[in-house]
């Protein structure tokens, strides 16, 4: 059979609902995605210039950096038997609350450098998602090596709470930038292959809160990261 014969074979109507299908759930993820990232954004801002900075060292301090991550593993976990609509709802809580633990970098850094350090980011991970949706290699090899770098990551930030080692801190995010500059690209193109046409709403709605989900958590690391390596500390 010729090529033109097997291109001939292909229902034209077909691919054009599924690339349409496909933009559409894209366009939503990297909507909820920007929502909550502008929802973050919003909520540290307002904490900030309600807060002062004696909030470092409160206890209460602690409750908003562990209530995030007590969020988004319920949310992992309970993805699969949650209604597209409460899951919706769970994410952009969880941003808000990322949103009162990032207050603290107002206090830390001067608004000029974090404003900077935010447009960087964003064209990067514009420029990374970009390009994981667009390329024809896989990069699901990369998986478990990004995730091993996420736990190096984790690890070695609880052990530099005691040493406060400068140099350690440097080199965290340092390999920070480049493992979530990874996962930007790799998430992208994961989201893009687990995409369904024939997904009803329900499972459609999970995986674009999904999937927005990991977006916003390489964005945010990714600002995180960045913000340390190149922030004006006040």
């Amino acid at each position: 059979m010729s090529n033109d014969d097997r291109s001939a074979a292909i229902p034209v109507d077909q691919t054009f609902t599924v690339d349409a299908g496909l933009r559409a759930h894209m366009l939503r993820v990297y909507n909820y995605m920007a929502t909550g990232v502008g929802l973050t954004g919003l909520v540290a801002m307002l904490t900030y210039q309600f807060t002062g900075p004696e909030l470092l060292q409160s206890p209460l301090m602690w409750a908003f950096m562990l209530a995030p991550f007590a969020l988004v593993f319920f949310i992992g976990a309970r993805i699969n038997k949650l209604s597209a609509e409460t899951a919706r709802l769970l994410f952009f809580v969880y941003a808000a609350l990322v949103g009162l633990s990032l207050s603290t970098i107002f206090h830390v850094y001067t608004g000029a450098s974090i404003t900077r350090v935010f447009f960087i980011s964003a064209a990067t991970f514009g420029a990374l998602s970009i390009w994981g949706y667009a390329t024809r290699r896989d990069l699901s090899g990369f998986g478990v090596f990004l995730f091993m770098g996420v736990i190096g990551i984790v690890i070695a930030s609880l052990v530099n709470l005691f040493l406060r080692s400068a140099g350690l801190d440097w080199i965290i995010s340092i390999v920070g930038v480049g493992v979530f500059a990874g996962l930007t690209a790799y998430d992208t193109q994961r989201i893009k292959g687990v995409y369904d046409s024939n997904d009803d709403a329900t499972s459609a709605g999970r995986k674009a809160v999904i999937g927005a989900l990991s977006l916003y958590l390489n964005f945010i690391n990714l600002f995180m990261m960045l913000l340390r390596l190149a922030g004006n500390r006040r």
